[in-house]
């Protein structure tokens, strides 16, 4: 079951040096073809899975009393969605190609067999990922598009950040260049930001990119693949300090698998990048699934209907104690409506100026609203379509406003700290859920996407990174690395670039075995790095600015 769908590698904007054409004759043959039965299954599968997502989306909207979407917004809902799922698909066969190249390079797995099995690691990585990942994409978007992600502005938004990202992905990976999927939708979400900014007339308050979460993830991306270099080339010396079996740092001897209990190590740490990068990756398309889902069907999805009506008085109480936070330090500010302090943190939110008494006063007035109709419904799973809009929004709002306020040091202390943490964590829980049948659309999405289109990077980052060929230790040590990093950043819900950890690993494990790098590769390695973050973000820019006026 190999490339069926990719072209032929002659185009790739990577010529091998003649170290690697001497190398060709003794790597692994890319040039199979799906068998018929093959293609008929992976048909079956993405046609099964369009049909999974359909079935469970009308359901929800049934079972939460939404009123049925006319004919041109359902039509727009389902494009959003086919483009979001895309942008997974594309992943998939862009990023995760990666993974698998270490085990078909070595000749541990069969090309067939490794992008199966690293597509059912994707898909499982996908199932238990976390979704903190999904939130911290969504927080870098301007607060108000977020809000009314199902108005024009919030389509525009959606469709540019999206066919940036895809776009600026096919356009990398037709020249055979590891690029990043993690950079260029990062950058895709920077760009909506700026043009928001930008479009905005005087005096509006429109915001812009969320900068304190941005630099977050902005450090995590441009630092993990200098990590990577560093962990990988640390790590094959102390293996070869530590395992002496000579066997494990030789090169692949013609078409013959390795002994056993390497080919066995290579298969796991293949599995691993495979399931982290599910873990990671796939959550990215799950957030920005679940804000078309929200500006579409807000009565279906803008509130954690799944929460247990047990939690209803620790919510209720945890949010009297944070109005009484806010209270303390609003001075002599009367509370204002809820209408109005709506209006008045969105505006505190825009201008990065909320440690003001009348931004305590408008939370303290959110807060309180929040608990009472919470204590008037019974749960959150009781909450009328009518009211679910405003209160979704007046969640999000609380959350990001605390979320911001923590950032300054020393502001909340001792006791009120603890009381915002705990107030943060529980309006998370109300508006922050993802249904399991979006988990299961995207992780068939990447799994489906890791089987197609990706000898293109397999071939660039197996042979065409070192001067030598790719010795067992050295695949295993960069994907031990990888595998680490990027699980690391998904428990901080960070949003990292498996393609990026894995070829400076690669890149890393060469330098310290002395095999020399073939400069030219890395050259390009390092444009696409460096240029994705500023293209993606003028690209998403234009668009979005563009289908303003079409929207």
């Amino acid at each position: 079951m190999s490339d069926a769908f990719s072209l032929r590698d002659t185009g790739s904007a990577i010529p091998p040096s003649d170290a690697s054409q001497a190398r060709s004759t003794r790597g692994p043959k890319l040039d199979g073809r799906m068998h018929p039965a093959g293609i008929t299954v992976f048909l079956l599968v993405l046609v099964g899975g369009l049909g999974y997502a359909l079935y469970n989306l009308i359901a929800d909207m049934q079972a939460a009393g939404q009123p049925p979407l006319a004919i041109g917004a359902f039509a727009l809902l389902g494009l959003a969605l086919l483009i979001a799922l895309g942008f997974e698909f594309v992943n998939g066969f862009h990023d995760t190609a990666n993974a698998v190249a270490t085990v078909i390079y070595t000749h541990s797995l069969t090309p067939g067999v490794a992008v199966v099995y690293s597509g059912a690691l994707n898909f499982l990585g996908v199932l238990f990922s976390t979704g903190a990942v999904a939130y911290s994409v969504v927080t870098l978007l301007p607060v108000e598009l977020v809000l009314k992600t199902g108005s024009s502005a919030g389509y525009a938004m959606i469709f540019a950040l999206l066919i940036a990202a895809i776009v600026w992905n096919l356009g990398t990976w037709a020249l055979g260049l590891p690029n990043s999927s993690s950079h260029a939708l990062i950058g895709s979400v920077l760009g909506v930001g700026l043009a928001n900014q930008f479009l905005a007339t005087e005096g509006s308050n429109t915001s812009g990119v969320q900068w304190d979460q941005a630099w977050s993830v902005l450090r995590a991306l441009l630092f993990s693949p200098v990590l990577g270099f560093v962990m990988a080339g640390l790590l094959l010396l102390a293996m070869r300090f530590v395992i002496r079996n000579r066997a494990l740092y030789q090169e692949p001897e013609g078409d013959s698998p390795p002994p056993a209990w390497i080919r066995g190590l290579l298969i796991l740490t293949c599995g691993g990048v495979s399931f982290a990068h599910g873990g990671n990756d796939g959550q990215k398309g799950m957030g920005l699934i679940m804000l078309i889902l929200i500006g579409a069907a807000p009565t279906a999805y803008a509130l954690n209907r799944t929460m247990a009506e047990s939690a209803t008085p620790h919510f209720v109480q945890i949010s009297e104690q944070a109005r009484t936070v806010f209270r303390n330090r609003a001075e002599q500010n009367p509370l204002p409506s809820a209408a109005e302090a709506r209006t008045q943190i969105t505006a505190a939110l825009g201008k990065k100026d909320l440690d003001r008494p009348e931004t305590y006063a408008a939370l303290a007035a959110l807060a309180d609203d929040v608990a009472t109709k919470v204590k008037e419904y019974g749960a959150i799973r009781h909450v009328p379509a009518a009211a679910t809009p405003n209160l979704r929004n007046d969640m999000f709002l609380a959350s990001d406003a605390i979320h911001s306020l923590k950032k300054r040091e020393d502001l909340f202390v001792g006791e009120e700290a603890e009381v915002l943490k705990a107030y943060e964590t529980s309006l998370n829980d109300g508006t922050r859920y993802i249904p399991i049948w979006v988990k299961v659309s995207v992780a068939l999405a990447l799994g489906l996407g890791t089987m197609v289109g990706w000898k293109r990077i397999v071939v660039t980052v197996g042979s065409r990174i070192g001067k030598k060929h790719l010795t067992y230790a050295q695949g295993a040590s960069a994907e031990i690395t990888a595998a680490g990093t990027i699980g690391l950043a998904e428990a901080y819900g960070l949003p990292v670039s498996t393609t990026h950890i894995l070829s400076s690993g690669v890149a890393g494990t060469m330098a310290a075995n002395g095999s020399g790098l073939q400069w030219a590769t890395v050259r390009n390695l390092a444009a696409a790095w460096l240029l994705t973050l500023p293209a993606a973000i003028t690209l998403a820019g234009l668009l979005y600015a563009g289908l303003r006026l079409v929207f």
